[in-house]
């Protein structure tokens, strides 16, 4: 179990006994999703990694999930298991982090674009696995593919067009929607997609995003390996 101070400063609202489940950081995309959100709010919590696809997985994740899936946040006597779930609950307990937008127009995309990133792009993921310490020039790239790329990038720019003008990332400063798509910069850096520049840009700004640098740190000192990942 990892202890972490989640950035640079605790926030001082009396939140403590904060515990974060995940899997593998090198191939759990949900898990990343959630663990970058908690890093953003700057609070102290502790990281338990259950190695997937081991004969105690389901055993261990049954101790902090009651899905058998993760991640899952446990604050005191109260367990989220969704990445979308636990990003909306650090977002209502730590209001001073930013996590959405403060403009109600950039929310309401924010929001948007977080939901179709939770639900969809099932051929990326399918086809284009995470993994944080490989190179896989070209794989994966089927058609349905490349129409995942095309409807992520074209957010992506009319997000920064619309929104972006406060900082480099989608909104401007860091928010949620950064957290949902690190893993799919992680993935375009993994299979060195070929962008256009305002993606390109987007991708390097979130890989170079402490809370996202923190976590591919981990994931590639992990020992463990997952052959068909």
């Amino acid at each position: 179990m990892a202890k972490h101070r989640a950035g640079d400063n605790l926030k001082g609202n009396g939140m403590s006994e904060i515990t974060l489940a995940v899997a593998n950081r090198n191939y759990s995309s949900w898990s990343m999703r959630a663990g970058i959100a908690l890093r953003m709010t700057g609070l102290l919590f502790d990281e338990v990694v259950v190695p997937l696809r081991t004969p105690e997985t389901a055993t261990e994740i049954a101790k902090h999930s009651p899905s058998g899936l993760l991640p899952a946040l446990r604050h005191g006597d109260r367990t989220m298991w969704d990445s979308l779930a636990i990003g909306e609950y650090l977002a209502e307990v730590v209001p001073d982090a930013g996590l959405w937008p403060a403009d109600a127009a950039a929310r309401a995309a924010a929001r948007s674009v977080v939901a179709e990133m939770h639900s969809g792009f099932r051929a990326l993921r399918s086809n284009m696995s995470m993994n944080i310490r490989e190179r896989r020039p070209g794989a994966g790239r089927t058609p349905e593919v490349a129409a995942d790329i095309a409807r992520i990038t074209a957010m992506w720019r009319d997000c920064r067009a619309r929104f972006g003008e406060g900082g480099p990332f989608l909104f401007g400063v860091a928010s949620l929607a950064d957290a949902f798509y690190a893993p799919v910069a992680s993935r375009f850096a993994t299979y060195v997609v070929d962008l256009d520049p305002v993606s390109q840009a987007y991708v390097e700004t979130v890989l170079a995003w402490p809370p996202v640098a923190d976590w591919c740190e981990g994931a590639r000192a992990e020992p463990w390996v997952i052959a068909d990942f």
